[in-house]
């Protein structure tokens, strides 16, 4: 009986010395488990540092790019008005160079010898007899045609385009199908495109093209009707008419000045 009392007593005691050491090896785990996850917790971290390094470093290439990209973009632009602007101060002048060529010579009478060209002026330049291609009748003119005509056509040599323009609505009102005529349709157009009546303008060089589609007026005719279009705000429409002028007179001085408008539209429209 002594002897199984004593037993279990060892027992017990054995259980009692051994249970620290189990809580130690607990514990020992636990910290390691613990270290663990605190270097897995440092990987992490690092490893979003580096991504957020790397981010950072895109982000001031892209800025970079982009300063540059928008930088090479505002030289464009600027070329593109110095060039619209360029090429559109070149086009004014020779749209406002077209308002004073030289009076169309006197046609010979049926009566008389023919006279010898008369010389334009030295600040005029030249201008063709006024004659529609295909057309037998007789180019001859009354001296009182000729007078109406060229005290309008003065007028507009001078600049007084308010005055021109009356005069020569006074001549198509004498001489409605005049040798003169289609001239003055054009000249007349050329009054109120100079004081910017862009639709009156407009409407005498239509007129000029519906009467006379031969002329040698009427490369020219159309071409302001496309230029008219365009002061008019008819961008579209104007576009149109200008590449017709290229297309139905290649090579003319018409469609060379369309094809220099058709770029500045086109370069006005790029940089808006």
């Amino acid at each position: 009986m002594r002897i199984g009392i004593k037993l279990m007593l060892v027992v017990a005691a054995a259980l009692v010395a051994a249970a620290p050491a189990h809580a130690q090896r607990q514990s020992l785990a636990d910290r390691v488990g613990s270290l663990e996850q605190q270097m897995y917790n440092n990987s992490a971290n690092q490893d979003l540092l580096n991504q957020i390094n790397q981010l950072r470093q895109q982000v001031t290439s892209l800025q970079s790019t982009l300063e540059q990209i928008q930088h090479e973009n505002a030289q464009l632009k600027q070329s593109s008005q110095d060039q619209y602007l360029d090429l559109d101060g070149r086009l004014n002048r020779l749209e406002g160079g077209n308002a004073a060529p030289a009076l169309p010579p006197v046609p010979a009478t049926p009566s008389k010898a023919p006279a010898a060209p008369a010389q334009p002026s030295a600040a005029a330049t030249s201008e063709r007899p006024p004659s529609v291609h295909g057309d037998p009748g007789s180019l001859a003119a009354t001296g009182d045609e000729r007078t109406s005509y060229n005290v309008a056509f003065d007028a507009l040599k001078a600049g007084k385009y308010d005055d021109s323009a009356q005069l020569f609505l006074s001549f198509l009102e004498l001489y409605p199908n005049g040798v003169y005529t289609p001239n003055a349709l054009y000249w007349l157009g050329e009054s109120y495109y100079a004081t910017r009546n862009f639709p009156m303008a407009e409407t005498q060089f239509r007129e000029l093209l519906s009467r006379y589609p031969t002329h040698d007026k009427a490369p020219g005719g159309l071409l302001k009707v496309g230029l008219s279009l365009y002061g008019e705000g008819k961008v579209d429409q104007a576009q149109q008419t200008l590449e017709t002028v290229v297309a139905q007179y290649p090579g003319s001085d018409a469609a060379r000045t369309a094809q220099d408008r058709l770029q500045s539209i086109r370069l006005g429209r790029q940089i808006r």
